[in-house]
């Protein structure tokens, strides 16, 4: 054994049976063979992806889709004990939407303008990525485990799209003048002329963007 390693830790009472030693030594090899090793291996952001529904199933996560994105596996199950230590709360709610990477807006019955029915709420869940009939029903899932009993929800989902706008535009004018001297039959003057010309012009252009 390195001098220089560690002392392995154990759980076992100083008075373990020699059987008892070698399990325990067997067992700790088998876990030093697991790649991560803790914690890593229990953290949905680092775990393998292989390992997330084992560690789906062993945070109690009910609706689970083998198919979904990554980032969506491992939001759902970093999500899930928040989820259901705060079952029946806003922040439940707002979990189970966001578990789906759709960003949440949860109004209750006080917040609305009038006030709706006790103890109901509505959620609208917005949807930067595709939608589909599945995703919809996978919602309606999780929100249902979210909900506390005697809440009336009312889900709807809103498409929105982000991107770059560039509003540009230009404006090209000019005035051309040309002064002669004035000429008047029968007089005639001598002396110095001097002769001067001058124009100033101001333009506002005020765009506004296009509202639909």
């Amino acid at each position: 054994m390195d001098e220089l390693a560690p002392p392995r830790l154990s759980v076992l009472p100083a008075n373990k049976s020699a059987l008892e030693a070698g399990l325990d030594l067997g067992f700790a090899k088998l876990l030093e063979r697991i790649e991560p090793q803790f914690p890593e291996l229990m953290n949905p952001q680092e775990t393998p992806v292989e390992f997330l529904p084992y560690l789906a199933a062993d945070r109690g996560v009910s609706e689970w889709s083998p198919a979904a994105p990554d980032a969506e596996k491992r939001l759902t199950v970093a999500l899930a004990w928040p989820t259901k230590r705060q079952a029946g709360t806003r922040a439940a709610l707002e979990n189970a939407v966001k578990g789906l990477q759709l960003v949440p807006e949860v109004t209750a019955w006080y917040e609305q303008t009038p006030p709706g029915p006790p103890y109901s709420f509505t959620v609208r869940a917005f949807s930067q990525l595709p939608y589909s009939e599945e995703i919809d029903a996978r919602l309606d899932r999780r929100i249902a485990d979210a909900q506390s009993e005697r809440d009336t929800l009312s889900v709807s989902v809103g498409l929105s799209a982000f991107g770059t706008h560039y509003i540009g535009g230009a404006t090209f004018c000019g005035e051309l003048a040309t002064i002669y001297p004035i000429v008047i039959d029968g007089v005639s003057a001598s002396g110095v002329a001097y002769r001067g010309a001058g124009h100033y012009a101001v333009e506002t252009t005020t765009i506004y963007p296009q509202v639909p």
